[in-house]
């Protein structure tokens, strides 16, 4: 089974997400929208676009959206077949939460790693075409 098939996101908190995302857009170029994030849409290496976006945010620290984890970071991995890896990592003795979402956007599970920081597993929608 292949687990990881790419970075669907970096999401991290600040103090202050308003003065961070206007440094990172001043500086380092990101384009920083009102959501307080930016999507990176995929290419090719002639600059193509290919399929799959990769989103970069930061919020507020203080939130819960992280917890159980107390880091100031999560990454986002997208999957293949969310279930199925979440039952391999819970039979490999992973601490997976029970908590998963299934909506618009995809289904997505969280697992522990064994720093303490919880990775968020993300399964993008089916296409139809």
């Amino acid at each position: 089974m292949k687990r990881v098939t790419g970075i669907g996101g970096i999401f991290f908190h600040a103090r202050d997400p308003a003065a961070l995302q206007a440094w990172y857009k001043k500086h380092l170029g990101i384009d920083v929208q009102s959501w307080g994030g930016a999507a990176f849409d995929w290419v090719d290496d002639a600059g193509n676009p290919v399929k799959g976006t990769t989103a970069w945010s930061i919020g507020k620290a203080g939130g819960d959206q992280f917890a159980p984890s107390t880091s100031t970071f999560m990454v986002n991995y997208r999957v293949a077949d969310l279930d199925a890896l979440l039952q391999a990592l819970r039979d490999e003795g992973c601490h997976v939460l029970e908590k998963a979402d299934d909506s618009e956007y995809g289904k997505f599970g969280w697992v522990m790693d064994p720093e303490g920081n919880k990775v968020e597993l993300w399964e993008p929608p089916a296409t139809t075409s």
